[in-house]
C-alpha cells in the first residue's frame, strides 16, 4: 500500500510539473504569425511562383519583399484559442490580394485557405489546411 501511495504521489507530482511546462511553452500569437509567415512564403514560392515562369526569380523576390503584408494578413485573419496548455490557431487566408496586380495577372488565381494548427511547447503542428 505504501508503494502504490508514493507512486501516485510522484506521477501526480511528474503530471503537474508537466503542465507547468505545457502552460509556460504555450507559443505566443506573434509566434504563430512569423510560422505561419514562413510557411506561406514556402508554399506560395514552391506552388505559384515556379509556375511564372520567366517571371519566376521575380516572382520570389516580390514574395520575399512582401513578408510584412503576408505577417499582417495572417494577424487579421487568424483566431487564437487559448487553452493555457496549448493553443489552436485558426486561419482564414486568401493570397490574391497581398500580391501586385501584376504579378496575378501572370500567376494562375490563387485560392483562398483555411488552416488549423496547434501550438504547443513552442511548436506547431498544423493538422488542417482546406482550400476553399
Amino acid at each position: 500500500m505504501k508503494g502504490f501511495k508514493t507512486a501516485a504521489i510522484v506521477g501526480g507530482v511528474v503530471l503537474a510539473g508537466v503542465g507547468v511546462a505545457m502552460a509556460v511553452t504555450n507559443p505566443a500569437q506573434t509566434a504563430y504569425e512569423e510560422y505561419a509567415v514562413q510557411k506561406l512564403t514556402e508554399y506560395v514560392k514552391g506552388n505559384f511562383c515556379q509556375k511564372a515562369g520567366f517571371f519566376e526569380n521575380r516572382c520570389a523576390a516580390i514574395v520575399d519583399s512582401g513578408q510584412s503584408e503576408f505577417k499582417q494578413a495572417i494577424a487579421q485573419n487568424t483566431q487564437r484559442q487559448n487553452f493555457i496548455f496549448f493553443s489552436i490557431y485558426t486561419t482564414n487566408l486568401s493570397v490574391t490580394p497581398l500580391l501586385p496586380s501584376g504579378l496575378t495577372s501572370v500567376l494562375p488565381a490563387l485560392p483562398a485557405y483555411r488552416f488549423e494548427t496547434a501550438g504547443v511547447l513552442q511548436s506547431f503542428y498544423t493538422y488542417q489546411a482546406k482550400q476553399k
